[in-house]
């Protein structure tokens, strides 16, 4: 019942940021909330980017580099394709990793350096969050957003 909890939450997440997901083009990657704000390719590529390395806290293989988090965008996220490729991954390895933990570990104390020490049921939820958050900043940068250059 429990993988099946978090299997499903994982689902929604993945329709629900989908929506913003989908539109982004290399048209619309370009563009800010003004010109100090992060573009939409940026913050694309920094959710796969951070899905990935969210990993690294579960104890999973993970090569991903980080170019985003803690950086200035300098158009990092032009390749909306590779940004794509690791969104699908960062799902991809949360479902395996879904399917292949057991019950009992999900309460299991991990070390963060954000957050200290909290149960893997609580980081998996923050994963989800973040990545809602970041579709969030996009839908809005889709519908508000303009070219700066």
């Amino acid at each position: 019942m429990q993988k099946q909890v978090f299997l499903d939450m994982l689902a929604q997440n993945q329709t629900t940021c989908s929506y913003a997901f989908e539109q982004i083009t290399p048209q619309t990657a370009t563009l800010r909330l003004n010109p100090e704000t992060a573009s939409i390719g940026f913050i694309y590529r920094h959710i796969g980017e951070m899905m990935n390395l969210f990993g690294l806290f579960f104890g999973l293989p993970v090569t991903v580099q980080n170019t985003t988090m803690g950086q200035t965008d300098m158009g990092q996220g032009q390749d909306t394709e590779l940004s794509q490729r690791l969104v699908e991954g960062g799902y991809q390895m949360f479902q395996t990793y879904i399917e292949t933990t057991p019950d009992d570990a999900w309460q299991d104390l991990i070390e963060t350096p954000f957050f200290g020490a909290v149960s893997r049921t609580r980081l998996f939820g923050h994963v989800l969050f973040h990545t809602a958050h970041h579709a969030g900043q996009i839908s809005l940068t889709l519908n508000r957003g303009q070219k700066f250059d």
